[in-house]
């Protein structure tokens, strides 16, 4: 096993990392920016090392002085967490190269799945559906309108190689094409410095749901069940669960199938999700795969009781997986809420210091959080501070968990999304798994 793990990431990411790692008495490494030199994480490592100024480009997004601290300290694999880092195949190929093992798949893996055309086209091979879509990137207006025409609207444009909804733009006729493509583009370019963008067919009111797969370096490839993820604002997932709701089995053996069959088929190492859509009719489609653990990967973690970052680090030693698919249990239901530091009615961040604080507990509740008394939420990094989970025998009492745990949870000094979790967990259309991507947009 690794004796010291570096964690190429900050907040409850990092946190839920070193926690793994103790139990596996792995020391660990954080890397972090000035702004976060009281942070929980930092506090709790076993080194730590400031490699820059808060803003993420200068420090979490600096691939020569993560590199470096892992050097100075003498880390022999670093976990990169969601997000950052997570995605980037030169960094995993970097640390490759510095004799550093990078936990999760081989760059090159990560470079083919990251490019969402050669993934759509990977899975089409294997007969997986997917939507009518180009082939190739499109640059060209012209074209790209003459496409859309060809498959119909709606359509959506998506970046070639990116994801987590940044240049996602849906286009509902050829009036409002022009402006959707140009914005689609210059989003694109910013967040990923290619401004390639695809054009697919719009499937209307889906369902999201996506399959936790676990492989490792010998060739054997197991699923750990389904998420659904369909409470969505802007494409950013906020609640999510397991299983499905409503989902058949039949459906259900389909997708784990396709979902096991793909990743085998590029032979790839440790976790990873495979994401789907499902239509009115009950058809499946792929739409993309993510090579890292997910956020949402606590609610697998309940329903199937196996600690997937502690996995993730065996798997990336070369240990075998333990046990075959039949051996993989699902006891009862589980839901996720992330709650972020935003105005629940207008969600503009509320950055600032914590004042009082009280972490919610008690039987089948879960807090992965780095928040903690007289802390500062900061305004360079992403909004998410904390994901409460539930876990009960079925939905009805893990949602009842979820309702007492959220009216528990206290952050006073900042705003958070909790109260609109409440307002959801109330909600007819929601208690009765009538949920969709365009849910949201429906309920506020």
């Amino acid at each position: 096993m690794f004796y010291k793990v570096l964690i190429a990431n900050r907040g409850e990411i990092a946190l839920r990392i070193i926690r793994a790692c103790k139990e596996l008495g792995i020391r660990t490494v954080v890397v972090h920016s000035t702004v976060d030199s009281n942070a929980l994480h930092v506090r709790l490592a076993d080194e730590k090392v400031c490699i820059g100024p808060p803003e993420p480009n200068r420090s979490y997004l600096n691939i020569s002085s993560i590199l470096s601290a892992a050097e100075i300290t003498d880390a022999d694999a670093i976990h990169p967490g969601y997000g950052f880092m997570a995605e980037n195949p030169d960094f995993a190929e970097a640390c490759e190269k510095c004799g550093i093992r990078f936990i999760g798949p081989e760059a090159e893996i990560i470079r083919l799945m990251g490019d969402k055309l050669k993934a759509r086209n990977i899975a089409k091979s294997l007969g997986v559906p997917v939507l009518p879509g180009s082939e190739k990137g499109i640059s060209d207006e012209k074209n790209a309108l003459s496409f859309a025409n060809e498959i119909g609207f709606p359509v959506i444009i998506k970046a070639s190689g990116g994801g987590g909804g940044r240049g996602m733009k849906i286009v509902h006729s050829p009036s409002s094409f022009s402006n959707s493509f140009h914005a689609a583009k210059a989003e694109t370019a910013a967040a990923f410095n290619n401004d390639e963008v695809y054009i697919e067919k719009y499937c209307e009111s889906p369902r999201h749901v996506e399959v936790q797969i676990m492989a490792d370096r010998h060739g054997n490839t197991i699923h750990l069940g389904e998420r659904e993820c369909s409470i969505q604002r802007r494409h950013q997932k906020l609640l999510e669960e397991s299983p499905c709701p409503g989902l058949d089995d039949k459906t259900r053996k389909e997708l784990t199938s396709v979902a096991v069959k793909l990743v085998k088929s590029i032979n790839y190492t440790n976790v990873g999700t495979v994401e789907f859509l499902l239509d009115k009719d009950g058809n499946f489609f792929f739409i993309e795969m993510n090579t890292r653990i997910q956020v949402e990967h606590p609610v697998t973690e309940m329903v199937s009781g196996i600690d997937m970052i502690k996995k993730q680090l065996k798997l990336a030693n070369g240990e075998r997986l333990k046990y075959k698919q039949k051996d993989i249990k699902f006891s009862g239901h589980s839901i996720e809420c992330r709650i972020t530091a935003e105005d629940p009615k207008r969600f503009v961040p509320s950055p600032g210091h914590i004042k009082n604080l009280h972490i919610p507990g008690g039987l089948g509740v879960r807090v992965d959080s780095a928040l903690h008394n007289s802390c500062t939420v900061s305004s360079y990094y992403d909004p998410l501070i904390a994901k409460v989970i539930t876990h009960g025998r079925d939905r009805e009492e893990a949602l009842s968990r979820m309702s007492r745990a959220l009216e528990e949870f206290i952050i006073e000094g900042i705003f958070t999304t909790i109260p609109l979790y409440k307002n959801i967990l109330n909600d007819h259309d929601f208690l009765s798994g009538r949920i969709d991507v365009e849910y949201l947009s429906r309920f506020l």
